[in-house]
């Protein structure tokens, strides 16, 4: 599904009154199917489009049009991973993949069916009668990767969802991430600090600095991909190039 983000502008105001320009102008189109990673310094903005994205957010000025139709309000159709747990402590994990289809009113037997699966598809099958508490960081995130998909919205939305891993967790997180991808192919638009993380996902890499998209990286590497990439030398240059950016950025923040 196709999102255009059109004028974007978002403005804060501080407790001391003084008005702050997160965003300002956004302009672009991510188009159908395409995975878009946002990149930034702390407080460029990434969190704050991708919640504008979800209609969790109003912004200032301008506008945003998935599918044809103006964001007013959050949608089952703009499914959400959050960088927090984002689980029901006292659900089962079948229960907690079941749960937004339990709330769109599918029958009992036709989710429990949808969430077997799903959690098959992220290799937790045998883990669905544990509940959150007793599964590891890892888990945990693939338990909610599992929940946003088997509600099959058109549009994934992901901030920083692997941020608190360790290395070779979020190395096995992000290509079980791609293989489901692939297979159900939604617009996503990711968001992270992790340049090696941004060029192994993405179609393409947005850019953000003093609120708005600086400039636009296209990933020269086709699907599907594996780890071999993360050596290549146009993988390593593309790295240099993204870091170099972020290093020169005016805002960043320690």
């Amino acid at each position: 599904m196709e999102i255009l983000l059109k004028s974007i502008q978002k403005n804060f105001i501080s407790e001391k009154g003084i008005e702050l320009k997160v965003l300002k102008n956004v302009e672009e189109t991510i188009n159908n199917e395409e995975f878009i990673v946002l990149i930034g310094p702390s407080g460029c903005g990434k969190s704050t489009l991708l919640n504008i994205i979800a209609g969790l957010e109003k912004c200032t000025s301008g506008e945003v049009i998935v599918g044809g139709k103006k964001i007013i309000n959050p949608s089952r159709d703009r499914g959400m991973v959050f960088q927090q747990d984002a689980l029901l402590l006292w659900r089962k994990v079948i229960d907690n993949v079941e749960y937004g289809l339990e709330l769109s009113g599918i029958k009992k037997d036709v989710r429990n069916k949808i969430a077997k699966e799903h959690l098959k598809k992220v290799g937790l099958e045998k883990f669905a009668d544990f509940y959150p508490k007793e599964l590891s960081g890892g888990m945990r995130k693939r338990v909610q990767i599992a929940s946003v998909f088997s509600n099959n919205p058109k549009v994934m939305l992901m901030d920083e969802p692997f941020g608190s891993l360790d290395y070779m967790t979020k190395l096995a997180l992000q290509d079980q991430l791609l293989d489901i991808w692939s297979k159900q192919k939604k617009t996503t638009v990711f968001v992270t600090h992790d340049i090696e993380e941004a060029i192994f996902l993405a179609d393409r890499i947005f850019l953000l600095k003093n609120g708005v998209i600086d400039d636009v990286f296209k990933v020269p590497f086709d699907r599907p991909r594996n780890n071999k990439i993360r050596t290549d030398e146009k993988f390593r240059n593309l790295m240099a190039t993204l870091f170099n950016q972020l290093s020169i950025s005016k805002d960043y923040k320690s």
